[in-house]
C-alpha cells in the first residue's frame, strides 16, 4: 500500500539572522534607547530644571550680568582658540602627513595626550609654566591669553586628527600636475587642496569651539576665575551650584548648550555644502 508523502513542515522565517549589513529594527531601537538614556534624558531634565521659575526665571538667570560676562568671554576665547587650533592644527597635520623626520612617530602620539590626560593635570602644568613663579618669565596667570593657551592645549587633536586622514587619502597626482603647470606652492594649495581639506578644517574647528566652551579643568587653576576678566561660564555655573542656585546654574547650561548645538549645526551645514561643491566640481 502506498502511502501519501507527509506534508512539508512551513519553514521558519529567519531572514531576521541573515547578513545585510544592517543592524535591523533591533538594532536602531537598542541605539535609540540608549541615546535617550545618555544623552536625551540628561538634556531634558536639565532643559526642564533650568524652566523651573518659568521663562522669566529663565531670562533673569541668563541676562544676569555676571552670567552674560562669562558668557562673553567664553565665546571670545572659544572663537579665538578655534580659529588658532584652524590654523596651527592644519599645519601640524600637514607636517606629519607630507614630510619625515627624526621623532614623527612620537610627536603624532604626544597629538591624543590632551585627549588621556585628566585637565586638571593640564591647568597644574600650565600654572608652573606661566604662574606667578614662571621659570621661563611668562606671566599669564589670571588672563585671558592663559586662557587661550589652556584650551589650545586641550583641543588640538580635533583639527590634528580630523585635517590628517584627509591629507593621507589626497589625490596628490592633481598638485604634480598644477605644480608642473607653472601653478605656485600657495596657488595650487588655495585651489586644489584646500577646498578638498574645508569640510574636514570646519568640523574638526567646531569640534575644538564646543569643547572650548564647555571646558573647565585645564582653566580652574590658570584662568584665576576673577568676575568679568577671567571667569568662564563653566566657572560660574560652579559658583552657582556652590552657593545653591541649581536654577540659575541649569539656565545658564542650557544656554551653553544651545551655543555649541547651534555652532555645530552651522559647521555641519557648510561642511556638506562645501563636500556637494567639491564633488561636483570634478
Amino acid at each position: 500500500m502506498i502511502t501519501a508523502p507527509a506534508p512539508a513542515k512551513p519553514r521558519r522565517d529567519l531572514s531576521w539572522l541573515k547578513v545585510t549589513g544592517s543592524v535591523g529594527p533591533l538594532g536602531i531601537g537598542t541605539a535609540v534607547l540608549w541615546l535617550s538614556i545618555i544623552v536625551v534624558l540628561p538634556l531634558a531634565a536639565l532643559t526642564v530644571t533650568s524652566f523651573e521659575n518659568g521663562w522669566s526665571g529663565f531670562w533673569d538667570a541668563v541676562t544676569a550680568p555676571a552670567a552674560l560676562d562669562s558668557l562673553r568671554i567664553t565665546v571670545i576665547v572659544s572663537v579665538i582658540v578655534a580659529v588658532l587650533n584652524v590654523v596651527m592644527g592644519t599645519l601640524v597635520a600637514w607636517v606629519l602627513v607630507r614630510d619625515e623626520f627624526p621623532g614623527k612617530s612620537v610627536v603624532n602620539a604626544l597629538i591624543d595626550l590632551p585627549f588621556a590626560l585628566p585637565t586638571i593635570v593640564a591647568s597644574i602644568v600650565l600654572l608652573s609654566l606661566y604662574g606667578p613663579e614662571s621659570p621661563v618669565d611668562i606671566h599669564l596667570n589670571a588672563t585671558q591669553p592663559g586662557l587661550v593657551v589652556a584650551l589650545a592645549f586641550v583641543t588640538l587633536p580635533f583639527v590634528v586628527r580630523a585635517v590628517q586622514p584627509v591629507l593621507i587619502e589626497a589625490d596628490r597626482e592633481v598638485e604634480q600636475a598644477a605644480l608642473s603647470l607653472g601653478a605656485s606652492n600657495w596657488t595650487t594649495f588655495r585651489r586644489i587642496v584646500l577646498p578638498t581639506l574645508t569640510p574636514a578644517v570646519l568640523s574638526g574647528g567646531g569640534l575644538a569651539f564646543a569643547r572650548a566652551i564647555g571646558e573647565y579643568g585645564s582653566v580652574v587653576l590658570i584662568g584665576g576665575n576673577i568676575p568679568r576678566k577671567t571667569e568662564m561660564a563653566s566657572q560660574y555655573i560652579q559658583k552657582q551650584i556652590e552657593i545653591d542656585r541649581q536654577v540659575n546654574a541649569a539656565a545658564v547650561s542650557v544656554a551653553l548648550l544651545a551655543i555649541s548645538f547651534a555652532s555645530l549645526l552651522v559647521l555641519r551645514l557648510l561642511a556638506e555644502r562645501s563636500s556637494r561643491r567639491e564633488a561636483a566640481s570634478r
